[in-house]
């Protein structure tokens, strides 16, 4: 069941009155309907669930989202569309957060539901945020539109919705060494060092994140990208 405040609008009117006077209270609740009854954006974070992967390079986009709820107040309690959810207000705009616990390959199962259910479009409503061992850690880049870039997460979803035109915000956690395995690399923790500039690549890409809920993607590759 959807957590009440990510319930679809008709949340609380019987479905099942069979009444003039029901049909009258439900007509006039939809034409009441504001923006912040509807969810406007969908904010989903990539990583794997559980505690083995906490702050590992591959959950940066938990990490992010994490930090989404605590500044604006978003709790994650749902849990819906194979993902655990929040939903609230992010500059008067209706938001959904979304950590998906289908691992990080099938991340596209989850947001595809969601991205169905809500009649969302994935160029200008969709924010994806991503772990990227092709930038160094503490940077980020932003970008509307391309490839997954070998990242499983951004190709599952690419697939499952069937477009390559969404905003995503890619959080650097370092190239692989020679001696690694990449599935080892990015299931391993940061260094102290790289620890300290990858929470601030996070509080840069939460940020970015809002502005592009507020602003527009544009602006927020303008101020953040690099």
């Amino acid at each position: 069941m959807l957590a009440e405040s990510c319930t679809d609008p008709a949340y609380g009117i019987r479905q099942d009155e069979d009444s003039a006077e029901a049909g009258e209270m439900m007509f006039a609740f939809f034409k009441r309907k504001t923006k912040e009854e509807k969810i406007m954006f969908l904010i989903t974070g990539l990583g794997n669930p559980g505690m083995k992967y906490s702050r590992t390079r591959h959950n940066m986009g938990f990490d992010a989202i994490d930090r989404l709820s605590d500044e604006y107040r978003i709790p994650l309690t749902g849990t819906n569309f194979q993902s655990i959810t929040g939903c609230g207000m992010i500059g008067g705009e209706k938001v959904m957060l979304m950590k998906p616990l289908t691992y990080m390959n099938l991340s596209g199962n989850a947001v595809r539901e969601a991205m169905s259910y809500y009649k969302l479009d994935p160029e200008t409503q969709l924010i994806v945020i991503v772990d990227d061992i092709a930038l160094d850690p503490g940077k980020l880049r932003i970008r509307k539109q391309g490839s997954a870039g070998g990242q499983n997460g951004l190709k599952h979803i690419i697939a499952q919705l069937g477009t390559d035109k969404f905003m995503r915000i890619r959080v650097g956690t370092g190239a692989k060494p020679p001696e690694w395995d990449l599935a080892d690399w990015v299931l391993s923790a940061f260094t102290t060092e790289d620890r300290k500039a990858v929470d601030g690549a996070l509080d840069r890409a939460a940020k970015a994140a809002a502005l592009i809920v507020t602003d527009g993607a544009d602006k927020a590759m303008n101020l953040y990208n690099g």
